[in-house]
């Protein structure tokens, strides 16, 4: 039942981790990933130190609830910084030709400038993963080959030399290439990576001081508006500085992340052109500060279909600084998986065809939920019961399923005690949960 509500979000959507370019060694190009874009920023540094509550917002559809949950609770550390992301307003009800024809050349000046101020930051990644083919034997050992990578990245602290890019751009690799506008190439680590929220940081380890390298500013995510307008700057295809434009389609997506078994909550949906290799390259508004970073395509063909995702710019406020100073990033979690309640569902179980909740489809053994009590649904040979419907959280109302992770996620951390209210065998109840860590992904 899990599998089938699924199922058709994980066939449409092509996760963060298929938007790089792979290039095999013999030089042919086998797209694994669709596109990310990147987004500019400003001249100025980013206070990048964690702050003791992480946030996360999400939505979408249901199932694998195993929620995300906020950030630490550590030492007393500033967030990273962000500014209110104020949208340039163009006026087009004039019919006038000429007045249209200003707007037209305003808007390039504006895109130009954005497209200059940023350039420098952006930077091509490039990536070598070490492959076996266990069908080839030579020898009596597995073929191994090597591929390429190539996705982008931004300058996030230029005096420390600290590039923000996506985790699936450089997982299994400890060292890469950073290439920037000039041409110039440097040997960066990856510093901190969280395959979670697929956000990574990266350091050049070489002498850049030649380089004039400037921080891009990140932008208040969530203060987006549908239909404002942003750029994409990264390396489609591995063609460097390339800039595409577009607008904010949606807010608030949840995007399923198979691999993981978890979604990313609060992403932003884009019209803009995003394609291999603009994985971990920014998001901008016009005011070239960074709201987003790009990971994703919703595509059947893996061809841009229109539909393309980012990383909150508050996301990664959220993650990085705990990326810098410990390496990883602990996420809240409940530990559940299920289903929105649809009207047909609640007729069946005898409640109102209005009443509105998450059904528990399965609890991990020993999640907090599972310590808490929450019931999950319970199957024999004669009959099936549904398992418990969480309709509050801390006497937030609950209808979805994105609705948890959300709230777990923006509003929660590890360590905190949240009251759930389910509905179980027509009564409601209320339960207190103390939230764990999220458990590492079992390829690590």
């Amino acid at each position: 039942m899990h599998k089938a509500i699924i199922a058709p979000i994980v066939i449409s959507i092509i996760l963060a981790s298929l938007l790089a370019i792979e290039v095999s060694n013999d030089g042919g190009q086998a797209l694994t990933q669709l596109f990310a874009r990147p987004e500019a920023a400003q001249n100025n540094n980013n206070n990048l130190s964690p702050s003791s509550n992480q946030q996360n917002s999400g939505s979408s559809s249901s199932i694998n609830d195993k929620t995300a949950e906020t950030a630490r609770t550590s030492s007393a550390v500033s967030p990273l910084k962000v500014i209110n992301s104020n949208t340039t307003v163009i006026d087009n009800n004039s019919n006038d030709t000429a007045n249209a024809s200003a707007l037209l050349n305003a808007q390039t000046i504006v895109l130009n400038q954005i497209f200059n101020n940023v350039k420098d930051s952006v930077v091509q990644i490039t990536s070598k993963v070490n492959t076996v083919v266990p069908n080839i034997i030579i020898n009596g050992n597995p073929l191994q080959s090597q591929s390429t990578r190539l996705g982008s990245g931004f300058v996030q602290d230029a005096a420390k030399g600290l590039i923000i890019t996506n985790n699936h751009v450089i997982a299994g690799s400890r060292t890469v290439d950073v290439t920037f506008a000039d041409g110039n190439t440097y040997s960066a680590k990856v510093i901190g990576a969280d395959s979670f929220s697929d956000l990574a940081v990266l350091q050049i380890t070489d002498n850049f001081s030649k380089e004039h390298l400037v921080s891009l500013q990140l932008a208040n995510s969530s203060q987006l508006k549908v239909g404002q307008q942003i750029v994409a700057i990264g390396n489609p295809f591995g063609l460097s500085d390339t800039m595409t434009s577009g607008i904010i389609s949606q807010v608030g997506r949840l995007l399923p992340n198979q691999e993981m078994g978890f979604s990313i909550p609060d992403v932003i949906q884009t019209d803009a052109a995003l394609n291999p290799g603009n994985s971990g390259g920014p998001m901008l508004d016009l005011q070239g500060h960074v709201i987003g970073v790009n990971s994703a395509i919703s595509s059947q063909t893996g061809d841009f279909a229109g539909i393309g995702f980012a990383i909150p710019s508050n996301t990664v406020a959220r993650v990085v600084p705990y990326l810098i100073r410990d390496g990883n990033y602990d996420h809240p979690w409940l530990g559940i998986a299920g289903a929105n309640l649809t009207p047909d569902l609640a007729q069946q179980l005898g409640l109102p065809r209005d009443f509105t909740g998450v059904v528990v489809a399965s609890v991990t053994p020993g999640s907090p939920a599972d310590k808490a009590g929450i019931m999950g649904r319970i199957q024999d040979r004669n009959n099936a019961a549904a398992g418990d419907i969480i309709t509050s959280i801390d006497g937030h109302n609950i209808k979805r399923m994105e609705d948890i992770i959300s709230y777990i996620e923006v509003q929660r951390s590890v360590g905190d005690k949240i009251l759930v209210t389910v509905y179980h065998n027509g009564q409601p109840h209320d339960l207190t949960v103390t939230l764990q860590a999220r458990p590492a992904p079992t390829s690590q």
